[in-house]
């Protein structure tokens, strides 16, 4: 007999594919928990219940990738963000655009809409933040932003590793937070207190008073970087998501509760519904939703007394000792019980860009045309955003936390409108034949994969022939129904000798750079990579240096040479690794290679120093090279484009330096 359901604390609920390419975001409505948002490469913005892997409803109107997704509070609207830097916001009640603002110069990387007013605030890859008609800026990208409680303030996390609080009603910055040691990537605001906090990929999260301005908890405990945090609903604790994990932190003093292990990969958004936390992920064209359960995670510890932690006592809730440094204000929010406003469909303010920019009214009746909300799945739709009292309701109404499959079972296959698919798609790729966007009309069904299984997922043979025998499947399959056994063996056999001799000398090449790895070093490794003049081994290669840090000035050497190929190769997952390497060496070399050539040169024979004046000069000259093909590829539109934008920026003190 398989174990009873209520002893799983954390668990798949499904996968699913859900667009006709890889998906670049998701986002989960915070108020429920129970919607998603997923954008993809083919431009499309699909709407989901979270139980469920029937498509409600697909948004069109971007002409380039949808980059970042966000709903508002109610989750009647949804806004997305492209790479070009344009906004478009649905009114998912009435199933039609509301407007779109034009205004940033590269990809969007976050949304938010304030909490009770009619606006909303965006950032993006060109280093501002909008409000409107108010802009301020970090020197980098900025990754997340926040409105507190009250929607007095807006917060704004970057990669300059800086953290800033700015005055809505001031238009300028209250104060900036410098503790974190990389990238900011996430920030929330306590959902009650004057507090704010932080998660890093330093694999830190920093808690910040907004009282004193000053850093209140330093909590580690991550092995990876920090990807999503979020308080509970009563603010005693906060949980904190990174790569396959999930922990619990109480502050004042620092400790972690509960550290709970979840396969849910590098997960992209968490939401809280019915003491159950929800986590979704994605990989190439595919999504992940996962389940924990918090009422088996352990939230609270053991009492502070005179310093030292009693484990056997539980926390209570803080009291409010006015000597005690618990004590905060709480956030003041307007005293109405009317739901907050909505975005007003073409207002005379919206047909203007968050620059000044008019629209015309026939750039306006372009945009409609080309932007629409096809419902998907009429039933759900009804249910979710069509109730009859729509003013009280907080959709979805569902108060029923999800069920965890028994220890032994697997679920339902279940078939999905939205995606693309007439083979299952797989999580992995080769990366010398990355798949390629279908633009397709028709909705072929295809399957749900099992939450329960554990082999791994195959390759896709569809990637594997040729574009001739794939197009011909396809048109056959609408034509005809389904291929006979004999014609999809024959169609599935073009190729596979040879697919198979690849990966066989592909599999015979990793295991012999393992082994001097291992037995020589990474440098001696990187050697014989390039040796075997194939790019597939030295992405593999980079692929593991990246993650964890393992970049020397030695490395550099090596590896800056082979990037000119990976950056100006016709492969996205090339570019994608070339463009990674080269921004890790950019921002931990770049100061040493800089600083070093600028030395005064000293007196006497110094052999280590001269040794490394020269990997230097080397490794400059080598950056100078690829900072000529960033600049060209910089033009580029579209994703690409925009990461070579974001290169650009980065590399510009080369053009100063000797």
């Amino acid at each position: 007999m398989a174990a009873s359901s209520t002893t799983k604390i954390a668990w798949r609920l499904q996968e699913f594919e859900a667009h006709f390419s890889s998906i670049s975001c998701l986002a989960l409505g915070k108020s429920s928990g129970r919607l998603l948002a997923t954008g993809g490469e083919d431009c499309r913005v699909n709407i989901w219940a979270v139980s469920k892997a029937n498509c409600i409803m697909s948004l069109t109107g971007h002409k380039n990738p949808v980059e970042c997704i966000h709903f508002n509070v109610s989750e009647e609207q949804v806004v997305a963000g492209s790479q070009s830097g344009s906004i478009r916001v649905w009114d998912l009640e009435a199933a039609k655009i509301l407007r779109t603002l034009m205004g940033h110069k590269a990809n969007i990387t976050s949304l938010g809409f304030h909490p009770f007013g009619d606006f909303l605030a965006s950032s993006s890859m060109d280093t501002n933040i909008k409000v409107g008609v108010f802009s301020c800026g970090h020197t980098q990208a900025v990754r997340s932003l926040a409105f507190s409680p009250d929607g007095k303030w807006l917060a704004s996390a970057s990669d300059d590793c800086t953290v800033k609080l700015w005055d809505l009603a001031q238009g300028k910055t209250i104060t900036e937070f410098k503790s974190h040691t990389a990238p900011v990537n996430i920030i929330q605001f306590h959902p009650n207190e004057y507090l704010l906090a932080s998660g890093s990929s330093d694999r830190t999260i920093k808690l910040w008073d907004l009282e004193k301005f000053t850093m209140i908890g330093s909590l580690e405990g991550d092995t990876t970087p920090v990807r999503c945090i979020c308080f509970s609903p009563d603010g005693s604790c906060l949980y904190s998501g990174a790569t396959d994990s999930l922990r619990v932190f109480g502050w004042e003093p620092d400790r972690c509760f509960d550290a709970v292990s979840v396969g849910w990969g590098k997960v992209s958004d968490v939401a809280i519904c019915n003491q159950q936390l929800i986590g979704v992920s994605h990989q190439l064209s595919n999504v992940s939703s996962y389940v924990v359960d918090l009422k088996r995670v352990k939230k609270s510890g053991g009492a502070v007394i005179q310093g030292i932690i009693q484990d056997n006592q539980p926390l209570t809730e803080p009291k409010k000792d006015p000597k005690g440094a618990a004590l905060r204000k709480n956030y003041e929010r307007p005293t109405t019980t009317c739901r907050s406003q909505r975005l007003k469909h073409r207002s005379e303010s919206d047909r203007r860009s968050p620059e000044g920019e008019r629209r015309s009214p026939s750039e306006d009746e372009a945009d409609e045309k080309l932007s629409s909300a096809e419902i998907h799945n009429a039933e759900d739709y009804k249910a979710i955003f069509q109730p009859k009292n729509a003013i009280s309701r907080t959709p979805p109404k569902m108060s029923e936390p999800f069920p965890a499959p028994p220890e032994d079972g697997e679920s339902t296959s279940v078939s999905s409108s939205c995606g693309h698919g007439i083979l299952q798609s797989p999580r992995l790729h080769p990366r010398s034949h990355p798949a390629p966007v279908t633009t397709a009309k028709s909705k072929p069904q295809l399957k749900i994969i099992s939450s329960a299984r554990n082999e791994p997922i195959g390759l896709n043979v569809a990637d594997f022939l040729p574009v001739s025998a794939r197009v011909s499947v396809f048109r056959f399959s609408q034509q005809s129904g389904a291929l006979s056994d004999e014609e999809a063996l024959t169609q599935m056999k073009k190729g596979h000798e040879t697919m198979c001799v690849m990966l066989s000398s592909r599999l015979k090449n990793l295991q012999t750079v393992r082994g001097v790895w291992t037995r020589d070093g990474i440098k001696i490794a990187l050697d014989t990579a390039i040796s075997m003049s194939d790019p597939s081994i030295v992405v593999d290669i980079l692929n593991i240096i990246n993650p964890q840090s393992l970049w020397k000035l030695d490395v550099c050497m090596t590896v800056l040479p082979q990037l000119d190929k990976l950056l100006q190769s016709k492969y996205e997952s090339y570019i994608q690794t070339g463009c990674t390497s080269l921004k890790l060496v950019m921002k931990h070399f770049w100061t040493l290679i800089s600083d070093t050539l600028k030395a005064t040169p000293s007196v006497g024979v110094d052999i280590t120093r001269e040794e490394r004046h020269q990997k230097c000069r080397v490794c400059c000259k080598q950056l100078k090279n690829l900072s000529n093909i960033v600049k060209n590829k910089a033009t580029q539109v579209g994703r690409h484009g925009s990461t070579f934008k974001e290169l650009q920026l980065l590399m510009a003190p080369l053009d100063d330096s000797p």
